[in-house]
């Protein structure tokens, strides 16, 4: 009798172990599944010569100065929506999926530290036939977007530090989402490969903005949808093992070599990489100007969008930074041979 009561316990609990693996365990998507809620509008598919396949968006006033926007970590280029239709009546704005990120996935080569993705950028660029540009980046996207300019400071007109990565600060461990540190553990890391809650995306999206309305269901839905798109979780905890052999202050040092207009711009209120890096990128930068938004987290272009535009247009508008698009070489009304236009299901 006892033997039997063992016997059906133990299967319960194997039952219950089950049902808590199949809530739990996520497996990838396919690009072609997320395609057609993602890729929609003015997204492109762009074959680089090193053979990743970038997600891209080349939208905007065709004719105007060349913005090109780099996304933060885990995020998107639907990060810079708000700023596309903010300024999209006046600049010619290119985003796009950075290496393991949105749509663009896992990449040849798999260099997903900051030198890769400047590479990526680069790449993009020479596809397009875009010669020169300003160029803005979010948290760790500022940090590409800096590099970007001291090594090839002949394309970039103007930089745009929105949040930036790049600084050595210290920051609370509070405000550090769960998944990031998780994704710094290389054991418990591996985990993420299978085990994603949507919990813990949920978490992250919420601990970078300081007004939470701004936090919908779809936004978060989006950066889970995209978290699993074949390849991005091993991109991510590869990525963040190779922060352990990332030299800041060294990099830090090298800002002092940039010499084109620069704008740094923070929310007050930002967790991750707290205001003080504002102030010592300006240290390290003495042309840069300061935007500092009131009540504003890690990504002001979400959270004060009409607010952080507007001082970009003001910075871009004093002459100095605005650069004519110019030519684009290639097929079909100005895109590349090698671009493809998504097909997205309605």
């Amino acid at each position: 009798m006892v033997k039997r009561i063992l016997a059906g316990t133990a299967t319960l609990v194997l039952l219950a172990l089950a049902v808590v693996a199949i809530s739990v365990v996520q497996f990838d998507v396919p690009r072609e599944k997320l395609v057609g809620k993602y890729a929609g509008g003015a997204s492109l598919f762009a074959t680089l010569r090193s053979g990743a396949s970038a997600h891209m968006r080349d939208e905007g006033n065709r004719d105007g100065p060349v913005l090109v926007l780099v996304h933060g970590s885990n995020a998107s280029l639907h990060t810079w929506e708000p700023w596309v239709a903010e300024l999209g009546d006046t600049y010619r704005i290119i985003s796009m999926d950075l290496p393991g990120h949105g749509l663009t996935g896992r990449v040849p080569g798999d260099d997903y530290t900051r030198e890769g993705m400047t590479s990526f950028v680069h790449e993009l660029m020479d596809t397009l036939h875009v010669e020169r540009f300003a160029i803005a980046g979010n948290s760790m996207g500022g940090g590409v977007a800096a590099l970007y300019t001291l090594e090839h400071p002949e394309r970039v007109s103007a930089l745009i530090l929105v949040d930036a990565a790049g600084i050595p600060v210290k920051r609370d461990d509070d405000d550090v989402p769960l998944a990031f540190k998780i994704a710094r553990m290389p054991v418990i890391s591996q985990a993420m490969r299978y085990v994603l809650p949507r919990s813990l995306v949920e978490e992250g999206v919420r601990k970078v903005f300081v007004d939470q309305s701004k936090v919908t269901d779809e936004m978060i839905a989006r950066y889970f949808d995209l978290s699993l798109h074949e390849g991005n979780r091993d991109a991510t905890r590869m990525r963040f093992a190779s922060y352990a052999s990332r030299d800041e202050e060294t990099f830090a040092v090298r800002l002092g070599e940039i010499e084109v207009p620069v704008l740094v711009m923070w929310g007050d209120k930002d967790g991750l990489i707290p205001v003080s890096a504002a102030y010592a990128f300006k240290e390290r930068i003495p042309q840069a100007e300061l935007a500092i938004f009131e009540n504003a987290g890690h990504v002001p272009m979400e959270e004060v969008p009409g607010e952080s535009a507007a001082a970009v247009r003001a910075f871009l508008s004093k002459g100095r930074a605005e650069v004519a698009a110019g030519p684009v070489k290639g097929a079909g009304e100005g895109r590349d041979a090698s671009l493809t236009e998504s097909v997205a299901a309605e």
